[in-house]
């Protein structure tokens, strides 16, 4: 199994913005950080070849060198296109051929076992979406990248993206399998969520440090 993980790196004031409104910059790059080692750590644990597209330089980033130390053995290319459905497409391109699941590093608390089944739906499919609770998706496994073709047309973080996502899977020809859904972080309120379920991350742990009201 090849995992494609889209990323940012962890700089503040360019990633968490909506957590970082509430809690401060520096403080959602620290949990961005967080959940992209945990995200890789997943999908190590799945045995997964690795492939990160990642937006902005980790020089830059909070725990810059542990996120590099942790990708040792992947492949890291940048991020190209105008706007995230484009850098997507294009970043299923870079992966290469063959079965893929790709994620992003919204959800520090994916399991191996999590990917692991993303990645099986693709038996009996041509594609595997796994929805998110706020109407976005997770993760989308393909079988060839021709098959996200048309994923670049496609409205991101709206209510409607994951059903729209589906759609432009089927316009490319794709039987669409389901997975199992899961809560992207983007609120107060999603972290909390996702620490309870997944309180022995690294994000857990950040979070419990960050959130207003929470330990110092």
């Amino acid at each position: 199994m090849k995992v494609l993980v889209v990323a940012k790196a962890p700089v503040a004031g360019q990633v968490k913005t909506r957590l970082g409104a509430v809690i401060g910059a520096e403080a959602a790059a620290r949990l961005a950080a967080a959940a992209l080692l945990d995200t890789i750590e997943a999908c190590r644990a799945a045995g997964a070849e690795g492939h990160l597209s990642l937006a902005g330089d980790l020089r830059d980033a909070v725990r810059g060198a542990a996120i590099t130390a942790a990708l040792d053995g992947w492949t890291v290319s940048p991020q190209r296109g105008d706007g995230f459905a484009e850098r997507l497409v294009r970043a299923h391109a870079d992966a290469g051929p063959g079965p893929v699941v790709q994620i992003g590093m919204d959800t520090p608390h994916v399991t191996a076992a999590a990917l692991a089944a993303v990645a099986g739906g693709l038996v009996d499919h041509d594609a595997v979406l796994a929805p998110a609770a706020d109407g976005g998706w997770w993760a989308l496994a393909r079988r060839d990248p021709a098959d996200v073709r048309h994923v670049a047309q496609v409205e991101m973080s709206t209510a409607d993206t994951c059903a729209d996502t589906r759609a432009a899977l089927e316009r490319a020809g794709c039987r669409v399998g389901d997975a199992r859904v899961m809560t992207d972080v983007d609120t107060v309120e999603d972290a909390d969520l996702v620490a309870a379920l997944a309180p022995h991350t690294r994000f857990a742990r950040a979070w419990r440090g960050a959130r207003p009201g929470g330990e110092s």
